[in-house]
């Protein structure tokens, strides 16, 4: 007698170019700000488990010594070359997802530079075609990852970092 065991996996929607943006600009100074549109992530559709990777050099600023000395200075990013969040979107239904946003709370760790930090927010989700769309706002401290800012420039960075999030999510077959 033979028996076939099928495996239930969870329906899931993913991106490879996720874009991740963050500002720590003061007024009447350069612009400290910077992109990237290669963060991974997965929602899990069942849960609202959200997870995200992103690698720290491939934030691109406007002027390439500000890139370098992120990476060098602040960021340490051959040491730490990622950031990851794992988080959910609570009550989240696929059911009750459409065109129209709809506002969910978000929680979860990020972890930066090895230091881990509870995040709760907002995100903004919707379903575009085969296509659902996770936009999210939500601001960090430097210190928050043992971040140092020397003293001669901290008056040009902001106290906070506000951090854009803007996923388009396939689903993964």
């Amino acid at each position: 007698m033979f028996i076939t065991v099928g495996t239930v996996t969870a329906q899931k929607y993913f991106t490879k170019t996720g874009e991740t943006d963050f500002k720590a600009s003061v007024e009447a100074f350069e612009p400290v700000e910077a992109k990237s549109n290669s963060t991974t992530a997965i929602l899990k559709v069942d849960s609202g488990d959200l997870a995200a990777l992103l690698f720290i050099k491939s934030f691109h600023f406007k002027v390439a010594l500000m890139e370098e000395h992120f990476n060098e200075n602040y960021m340490d990013s051959d040491k730490h070359p990622k950031a990851t969040f794992k988080g959910k979107l609570k009550n989240f239904s696929m059911s009750d997802i459409s065109s129209t946003a709809k506002e969910y709370q978000l929680s979860g760790i990020l972890t930066v530079r090895g230091k881990t930090k509870e995040i709760t927010t907002t995100a903004k989700v919707s379903k575009n075609g085969e296509k659902i769309t996770i936009d999210s706002f939500f601001s960090v401290k430097p210190q928050d990852f043992d971040i140092d800012i020397p003293s001669i420039v901290r008056k040009k960075i902001a106290k906070k970092i506000n951090v854009t999030l803007h996923y388009e999510l396939v689903e993964k077959k």
